[in-house]
């Protein structure tokens, strides 16, 4: 006898629900993988305007900032260079370069040297306090110049990238990390120019933990095992 409209009914709500099933489970697994909140421990240039800072759209090298500017530059872990954070001092020009008089032939401009927090430092580092500094320096020269010549010693790397100011951080430049302070498993601290491994077998890595494949296998299994039993109902 040839099975009616109603014989099918079973095999369609076996198959909803099935894959019903599949979507709750997946989404449970997604929502309960942890997030990896990647981004890089690097010194980040700003300027000032007013009471507020600004990040510069110029590197130090080619910025010449006019008599009277105040630049500032912070160490800090960040994901975007638009989310930096800026240097925590509020100091204006006035106060930084009060006890710097002007010269024939010169400019002085006023830093800011914000080196962090403790969570932002490489592994084994300790910041050093934060600090301003009057730079009186030659009309044509530029921020790198003012910056060289009150924080001594400064690291660049190849790409002329500044990694350390006031020889702080003594390693690494732009590291990625996972964390506040910690690096992530593709990235180390070594000196620019150090070639690192690109493996991310590594604990820690960025690609999927092995607790979220699990739970994807076990989702498509269950998903397999809904629709292989709507088939066998069917037929």
């Amino acid at each position: 006898m040839t099975p009616g409209p109603t014989a099918s009914r079973p095999a369609r709500t076996t198959l909803r629900a099935g894959f019903a099933l599949l979507l709750g489970l997946l989404l449970a697994v997604l929502l309960a993988a942890p997030a990896q909140a990647a981004g890089y421990r690097y010194w980040s240039f700003w300027e000032r305007e007013g009471s507020s800072w600004n990040y510069a759209t110029q590197g130090p090298a080619q910025l010449r900032p006019e008599d009277g500017s105040v630049q500032g530059f912070r160490f800090a872990v960040s994901a975007e260079a638009d989310d930096s954070a800026a240097p925590r001092s509020k100091a204006a020009f006035a106060e930084i370069c009060e006890k710097t008089g002007e010269r024939a032939g010169r400019k002085r401009i006023a830093l800011v040297l914000d080196f962090g927090t403790a969570a932002d430092a490489p592994e084994g580092e300790r910041p050093p306090k934060p600090r301003t500094a009057c730079a009186s320096v030659d009309e044509e020269a530029s921020a790198a110049d003012a910056l060289a010549a009150v924080a001594p010693p400064l690291r660049y790397d190849s790409s002329a990238m500044l990694c350390a100011i006031d020889g702080y951080p003594r390693t690494g430049c732009g590291e990625q990390v996972s964390g506040p302070g910690e690096p992530s498993a593709g990235e180390s601290s070594a000196s620019p120019g150090t070639e690192e491994s690109d493996s991310g077998s590594a604990s820690g890595a960025d690609g999927p933990s092995a607790g979220l494949l699990v739970g994807v296998g076990a989702v498509a299994v269950l998903g397999v095992a809904a629709l292989w039993q709507s088939r066998r109902r069917r037929g």
